[in-house]
């Protein structure tokens, strides 16, 4: 199971037979490590609405035919209009698909559509089970996901839109992944970290963690 780091909150999950892209911010994301037409994917997953997530979906859905997996409100507002093959849910709902499934999560954060929610995905893949938490605080609600057995929990670290690096330890405490990844962070100014840092201390509570750069990829 090959995940690829993007940039920002976009991960490539590959199990060999399946490609699954999530929040493809590529063009504008002047750290972002592939161009739009450079990317394939079999499904893509997108969090919320917000345009450093939504990003370039249509464009790679039309190119490749990969459904866009999200929120039936987001579906209904922006994906579906625009002509391409949804899969949606709402939280708490499980997605089946062809690599296994995806748990939709809750994400505390402004949707991006009128009326609708953010959220997550638990990813069913490759013999392993990985947390995309989206945008989000930090929420009492991961604590359950202690629950389902994390394998790989994807994090955001910038603080200001998101949990920063302090609560987002407090979450690796909830969750108890196995690995910890950081994402949403030095895309811009204003969510600056220091992401090195932040692995140093992750691994004080026991937990690996690696911190990606774009273009990076690690095999779980």
């Amino acid at each position: 199971m090959k995940i690829k780091f993007l940039g920002h909150a976009c991960f490539l999950l590959d199990d060999g037979a399946h490609k699954v892209l999530t929040d493809p911010f590529l063009t504008g994301n002047g750290l972002a490590a592939a161009k739009a037409e450079e990317v394939e994917a079999d499904f893509l997953f997108v969090t919320h609405g917000h345009s450093d997530h939504t990003g370039d979906a249509a464009e790679i859905a039309k190119r490749t035919g990969a459904p866009v997996c999200c929120m039936v409100d987001l579906a209904d507002a922006v994906f579906g209009p625009a002509g391409l093959s949804v899969m949606v849910g709402n939280i708490g709902g499980r997605i089946p698909t062809a690599f296994g499934s995806a748990k939709m999560v809750s994400a505390i954060h402004g949707s991006g559509v009128p009326g609708g929610l953010a959220c997550g995905f638990v990813f069913d893949m490759g013999g392993k089970r990985i947390y995309h938490a989206g945008d989000t605080a930090l929420t009492s609600d991961m604590a359950f996901l202690a629950e389902e057995n994390i394998d790989v929990a994807l994090l955001p670290i910038g603080d200001l839109f998101t949990m920063g690096p302090k609560d987002a330890l407090r979450a690796v405490e909830m969750i108890k992944p196995k690995l910890v990844i950081p994402m949403h962070y030095n895309t811009f100014p204003p969510i600056t970290q220091d992401a090195d840092a932040f692995v140093e201390q992750v691994r004080k509570l026991g937990v690996e963690a690696h911190a990606l750069k774009p273009g990076e990829e690690l095999e779980v």
